[in-house]
């Protein structure tokens, strides 16, 4: 039996623990629980999108803002009916939901903003230029960029679809599933040559836990 300290304890990945995806300011607002009905499910999900898209961005560029993690279908069903900006829980792109499937349904997402690169964002850099080395460095499978601070959704699944969308001019889709990128890797490489190197932080090795 799950508590939701303990739940929240649980140790996603190098970086991350469920805690970080557990904040809601539509459930504290509007006094939605927001607790995952399978939480074995929520973390096998969870784990993946931490180790395999969220740890390399955090050991690239430093701290990431979580702005909205897990959702569980009580509270995302009430976003969705009170229209904020919840999908339903049904749709096939409603990513905060982890617990939603297994197989080749598994989906985790999360909402976030890379603090390094919204200054310079809002100074007026090209958001294009994350949305190619995201392209270029991870095994994603959606990605939608909003104009607020260049956040996006992040996507994991075990099929990966490889789309890039956005809210922000040019507005619609970058790249659409299985289609090749419209600019050569080449002057992708140029448009992020500043970015600090891949995974460039140093850390220790991890040390095994004492039995």
């Amino acid at each position: 039996m799950w508590s939701l300290e303990t739940l929240g304890r649980v140790r996603l990945s190098r970086h991350f623990y469920m805690r970080d995806f557990l904040y809601s300011e539509i459930g504290n607002m509007h006094q939605v629980r927001n607790v995952p009905p399978d939480p074995d499910l929520a973390i096998e999900t969870g784990r993946m999108l931490c180790t395999q898209l969220l740890d390399p961005l955090e050991e690239t560029f430093g701290r990431l803002a979580i702005r909205s993690g897990y959702r569980s279908p009580e509270l995302n069903g009430y976003g969705n009916r009170n229209r904020l900006n919840c999908a339903a829980n049904d749709n096939p792109i409603e990513c905060h939901i982890w617990d939603r499937g297994r197989g080749a349904a598994a989906i985790a997402g999360t909402s976030l903003a890379i603090p390094w690169f919204a200054d310079q964002y809002q100074a007026g850099r090209d958001w294009r230029d994350l949305a190619w080395w995201l392209h270029d460095h991870l095994p994603y499978s959606e990605i939608w960029f909003f104009p607020k601070l260049a956040a996006f959704n992040l996507v994991w699944r075990p099929e990966p679809r490889r789309t890039i969308s956005s809210y922000i001019a040019p507005k619609g889709m970058l790249l659409r599933a299985g289609d090749e990128p419209g600019e050569a890797l080449a002057a992708r490489r140029v448009r992020y040559a500043d970015f600090p190197a891949f995974r460039g932080i140093d850390y220790p090795e991890a040390i095994a836990p004492t039995p």
